[in-house]
């Protein structure tokens, strides 16, 4: 019974897929809603830039919620036919993966925040804030890398 009950991470793999998918539907909707903004504009809004790397904050959730998806998948269900660099082995690859996709997340963030400036003392900290969670992260997947 014990063995049997891996299956259920089924649940967690399908729900992933499922909001990997609606995080897709949405950004496809905000690049339509962009792509008409720019020919409405002549590209001459300067928020659309915002606005295009927000549309990289969608895909990337997507990309994340996809990766978590296949290494569940693969973890406790069975092997799939994937590159290679998307194989997961253990917790620490899906981690991992997930780690590098929150370090771009925040990257675009910070870009954000920077286009839109309006505080220099504030996007400052943000950036030492931002700075501090990376190198963490960063420490963390080297550290636990090494074993």
């Amino acid at each position: 019974m014990l063995e049997s009950s891996r299956y259920l991470v089924v649940l967690g793999v399908l729900s992933s897929l499922a909001a990997s998918l609606a995080v897709f539907l949405w950004g496809m909707a905000k690049t339509g809603v962009v792509i008409l903004g720019l020919v409405q504009t002549g590209g001459k809004d300067p928020l659309t830039v915002v606005r295009l790397i927000e549309l990289m904050d969608k895909f990337l959730i997507a990309v994340g919620l996809y990766i978590f998806a296949v290494g569940l998948y693969e973890l406790f269900i069975g092997n799939l036919e994937l590159p290679g660099w998307l194989v997961i082995h253990d917790l620490h690859d899906i981690k991992s993966r997930l780690s590098q996709i929150l370090i771009l997340f925040m990257a675009v963030t910070f870009l954000e925040h920077l286009v839109e400036w309006k505080d220099p003392l504030a996007t400052l900290y943000f950036a030492l804030a931002i700075t501090l969670v990376m190198g963490a992260l960063i420490f963390f997947n080297r550290s636990v890398g090494e074993d």
